[in-house]
């Protein structure tokens, strides 16, 4: 279970980042409202970190959590705010999945 919840806290650090992209992007009321979202999200993925992290290794909870923020971040970044996508780019993002995937395959937990 602490798996999933760990998986759901770094769709919510991909979804703070979206939201000061989004911020980035507006100004006024919508700004702020953007902002208060990036604020939401950060809570949530931090409160459900903290709850993975109360029985998995910290070391590899952080890892697969910030790998899951960077991975979809970036993919947020190529598919909705036009960034590039090299090859190199991909390819490092491929390297960037195995290794969560491997470091899930090696934990002990």
């Amino acid at each position: 279970m602490n798996w999933i919840i760990l998986v759901i806290a770094g769709l919510f650090e991909v979804a703070f980042a979206f939201c000061l992209g989004k911020a980035k992007t507006t100004s006024g009321n919508e700004m702020y409202l953007w902002y208060a979202g990036f604020l939401v999200a950060l809570v949530i993925s931090m409160g459900l970190l903290i709850k993975a992290t109360q029985s998995l290794p910290i070391g590899t909870a952080y890892a697969i959590w910030t790998g899951i923020g960077a991975v979809g971040t970036v993919l947020v970044g190529i598919l909705v705010f036009k960034e590039p996508a090299t090859f190199l780019r991909i390819l490092f993002l491929t390297t960037l999945i195995a290794s969560i995937v491997g470091l899930k395959a090696v934990s002990s937990h």
